[in-house]
C-alpha cells in the first residue's frame, strides 16, 4: 500500500488528499522525507563541482521539498484538530526535526560553499532577488551556529531540540487545561446574559455531552459572560480559571517549562556571541535592538495607563452604585466597562450581534479583497480535514490564485486564539507553484452563528494574513507571503481590519441574521464613534505582555519566571484591575515556539505601519482606491522577504512612520 502523504496528488488544486491520510500515515512519511532531505543535502556538500548559485543555494531552496509537504499536512492538522495520536506524534517529532536542521546547518563542507559564493557575490551577476537568496541563507546558517567551533554546534543542537520538546509540551498542556474545565451553569445562572451567550453555554453543553449549559474556556464564550453576567461570583471563578491555564499544578503546569526555556535561550544566544537571546533575536528584525522596542512600548505605556487609570475609577463608582464596596477587581472590568459602553453610546452587543452574523462576514472580506485587488471566491467540493472547514479556490481574471480553507468554530481539539497558515506556499522555482492557506478561527458555534465585533475583527485579520500568502509573487517559498520580519508581518493583517469599519462596507454586509435589513445609520454611527472605547485596557493588557516578555529575554534569564512577571509588572505600575493579556504560564506567543519570543511587541510596531498605510488610502481619496491598492499589492502583498522590510514599507509609503498615527487611532493622542 502506498502512502498517500507521498504519493503524487491528484485531487483538485493538488489539495492534501485528506480523505486518504490517516494518523498511522504521518510517522512513515516524515521518515521518509527526512530521509530524502538528507540525501539532497549531502549531495549538494559533496558536490565535486565548484559552487554556483544553482548547484548549492537554489538546490538548498528544494531540498526539502517532500518534508515541507508532509510537516505542512501534519502541523496544521495537529494545531487545528488534535488526537492524543497526533499530540504524541508531535512530541516524537519535534526533537527529530529540529535534530535534522542542526544537522544541515552543521555540515562543514555546505557551510564552505556558501561562504565561497559569499566571499564572491559580486561577481556571480546575481538578480536582486537571488542577491536576497543568498543573503538570507549565509544569515540563517550563521545566526544557526554554522561558523561554531564543533563542541558549540554540539550544545547548540542538543539546546534546539530541548527546546523543540519543551515548545511541544506547552503546546499540549495548555490544551489540555483549555479543553480540561468547564464549569455547569444553571438555569439561574443564565440570567441576564444575552441570548447569545446563552445558546453558546447550551450548545458547549451539547458538544460536551452535558445535561444542560456550560461555560468553557473558549475566548468566544467566557469573555461575553465576563462582560454580561452579574453574577460577581460566577465572573470570579470563570476569570480564576481563565487566568490560571497553565498554572494549576500537576502535569500540566508550565511555569517550570517556561523557566528552563528562558534559561535555554539564553544558552543558545551566549553560545553565538550575544549578550542576550533579545538582542539575537531582535537583530534581524526592523526593531534591530530591544532598546528601541522598549522605547516604542514605553511611549504608548504612558498615555495608555493614564487612561486606564482613568477609566478604573469610573468603573470603580459603578460598582460603588451597585453596593459593592470592595475594589474593582480584574474579574468586574469587562462586566462594568459593557454596562458604561452601554450608557455612553448606547450600544447593546445583543443588538450588534445579529448584523455580524459569520457568513455575511466572510463575504465582507471576500469582497473587500475583490475591490482592492481583483480576486474571485468559488466555493470548492473537496474532501478536508474536519466537517467544519470549508474552501474556496481563489483567482483573478480567470487565473487560478490560491486555495483557501476557512475553519471558523471552536473545538476541544484545537488550541485557542485564530492563525493563518498555509498547506503550501507559494513559488515558482521548479515551476509555478500557488499556495493552499488556511485560516483558523475559534468562534462559537450557532443557527446562524454570530460574531461579536471584536470576533469579526479576528476574521478579518486572519484574512489579511491570508491575503499576504494568496497575493505573493516571488521565485523563492523560502521568502513568499508571510516570510518576513516578524515586526512586520503583522502589517498586512492589522491593516486589513481597517475595511471592516469602512461605513461602506458595513451597510452592505452588517445585516440583521433575521431580517436582512441593514443596520441602521444611527446603530452604525454609535458603533464606530464607540471603537476607541476602553482602549486604555486593550493597551495596558497588550503591552504589559509585551514588556514582560522583552524583559524575560533582555538579560540573565529568570530562575523564577513568576516572579520576573511580578517585578516588571510593578516597576511599570501596572494597573490592579488588568492583568496581562497573557500570562507566562499560557503565553503560547512567547513559549510554545521561537517565533514570538522577544517578539510580542511587533503587533505595535506593525499598527504604527497599519495607521499610516490605511492613511495612505484615505489621503487619496477612499478606502478602495485603485492606485493605492496596486501600489500596497506590488511593494508589500506580493513582494514576501524579496527585501529589507523597511525598504518594501519605504516603496509603498515614501517614508517610515512614526507613533503619532498609532496614539490618534487607539484615542490615545490627547490624553493627559
Amino acid at each position: 500500500m502506498t502512502n498517500p502523504l507521498l504519493d503524487d496528488w491528484t485531487t483538485p488544486f493538488e489539495i492534501p488528499p485528506f480523505d486518504r491520510i490517516g494518523d498511522a500515515d504521518f510517522a512513515p512519511a516524515m521518515e521518509a522525507a527526512l530521509a530524502e532531505g538528507r540525501a539532497a543535502v549531502a549531495a549538494i556538500a559533496d558536490n565535486p563541482e565548484p559552487p554556483t548559485f544553482a548547484n548549492t543555494i537554489e538546490a538548498l531552496e528544494m531540498a526539502d521539498r517532500q518534508l515541507d509537504r508532509v510537516a505542512g499536512v501534519f502541523f496544521n492538522l495537529a494545531g487545528s484538530d488534535a488526537t492524543p495520536e497526533r499530540q504524541a506524534l508531535q512530541r516524537r517529532f519535534a526533537p527529530e526535526l529540529s535534530a535534522y536542521a542542526s544537522e544541515v546547518v552543521s555540515n562543514a563542507a555546505l557551510w564552505d560553499r556558501i561562504e565561497t559564493l559569499w566571499e564572491g557575490r559580486e561577481a556571480l551577476g546575481l538578480t536582486d532577488e537571488e542577491m536576497r537568496l543568498l543573503t538570507l541563507t549565509r544569515r540563517n546558517f550563521q545566526r544557526a551556529g554554522a561558523g561554531l567551533p564543533e563542541a558549540g554546534k554540539a550544545r547548540l543542537t542538543e539546546v534546539k531540540s530541548r527546546l523543540a520538546v519543551l515548545g511541544t509540551e506547552f503546546t499540549q498542556n495548555l490544551l489540555a487545561d483549555e479543553s480540561g474545565w468547564s464549569m455547569p451553569l444553571a438555569e439561574d445562572d443564565l440570567e441576564g446574559l444575552p441570548g447569545f451567550v446563552v445558546a453558546a453555554a447550551r450548545a458547549a453543553g451539547r458538544d460536551a455531552g452535558a445535561e444542560g449549559p456550560v461555560l468553557t474556556l473558549n475566548r468566544s464564550l467566557i469573555v461575553p459572560f465576563l462582560q454580561f453576567s452579574p453574577r460577581r461570583d460566577l465572573r470570579e471563578t470563570a476569570w480564576r480559571a481563565w487566568t490560571s491555564r497553565g498554572a494549576n499544578g500537576g502535569e500540566t503546569d508550565n511555569r517550570a517549562i517556561a523557566a528552563e526555556i528562558l534559561a535555554l535561550r539564553e544558552e543558545r544566544a551566549k553560545l553565538l556571541g550575544y549578550d542576550s537571546f533579545a538582542a539575537y533575536k531582535l537583530e534581524p528584525e526592523m526593531a534591530g535592538t530591544p532598546d528601541a522596542v522598549r522605547d516604542l512600548l514605553m511611549q504608548v505605556w504612558a498615555p495608555a495607563k493614564a487612561q486606564a487609570d482613568a477609566d478604573a475609577a469610573v468603573l470603580e463608582a459603578m460598582l460603588r452604585d451597585d453596593g459593592i464596596n470592595g475594589p474593582l477587581e480584574a474579574w468586574d472590568w469587562r462586566y462594568y466597562a459593557e454596562k458604561r459602553r452601554r450608557a455612553e453610546h448606547d450600544l447593546d452587543e445583543s443588538e450588534l450581534k445579529p448584523f455580524f452574523r459569520l457568513e455575511a462576514m466572510i463575504e465582507a472580506s471576500f469582497d473587500c479583497a475583490h475591490r482592492l485587488f481583483g480576486l474571485e471566491f468559488r466555493p470548492l467540493d473537496v474532501p478536508l480535514y474536519h466537517p467544519d472547514a470549508r474552501a474556496w479556490e481563489v483567482t483573478r481574471e480567470g487565473r487560478h490564485m490560491a486555495v483557501f480553507i476557512g475553519d471558523y468554530f471552536a473545538r476541544s481539539s484545537k488550541r485557542s486564539g485564530a492563525w493563518c497558515s498555509a498547506f503550501r506556499s507559494q513559488r515558482k522555482l521548479g515551476g509555478e507553484v500557488r499556495p493552499v492557506v488556511v485560516n483558523v478561527c475559534n468562534f462559537a458555534k450557532g443557527d446562524p452563528a454570530l460574531l461579536s465585533y471584536d470576533d469579526a475583527r479576528t476574521l478579518f485579520h486572519e484574512f489579511g494574513h491570508a491575503l499576504h500568502q494568496m497575493l505573493s509573487d516571488v521565485t523563492y517559498g523560502s521568502m513568499s507571503g508571510t516570510s518576513v520580519a516578524r515586526d512586520f508581518v503583522e502589517l498586512p493583517s492589522q491593516l486589513y481590519e481597517h475595511w471592516l469599519e469602512v461605513p461602506e462596507v458595513l451597510e452592505k454586509h452588517a445585516r440583521h441574521a433575521e431580517t436582512g435589513a441593514a443596520m441602521p445609520k444611527p446603530l452604525l454611527d454609535r458603533l464606530l464613534a464607540a471603537r476607541d472605547f476602553d482602549m486604555g485596557f486593550q493597551t495596558v493588557e497588550y503591552v504589559a505582555s509585551a514588556l514582560v516578555d522583552l524583559d524575560f529575554h533582555d538579560g540573565p534569564a529568570p530562575a523564577d519566571p513568576m516572579q520576573a512577571q511580578a517585578e516588571t509588572l510593578a516597576r511599570i505600575g501596572m494597573p490592579s484591575a488588568i492583568v496581562m493579556r497573557h500570562a507566562t504560564p499560557h503565553f503560547a506567543h512567547v513559549f510554545a515556539g521561537d517565533g514570538y519570543s522577544s517578539g510580542y511587541y511587533s503587533y505595535m510596531w506593525s499598527e504604527v505601519m497599519d495607521a499610516d498605510a490605511f492613511a495612505a488610502f484615505e489621503e487619496a481619496g477612499g478606502a478602495f482606491d485603485p492606485a493605492t491598492a496596486a501600489k500596497l499589492e506590488a511593494h508589500i502583498l506580493s513582494a514576501g522577504g524579496s527585501q529589507e522590510a523597511d525598504a518594501l514599507y519605504r516603496a509603498f509609503r515614501g517614508r517610515m512612520p512614526g507613533v503619532e498615527a498609532l496614539l490618534k487611532g487607539r484615542g490615545l493622542d490627547k490624553v493627559a
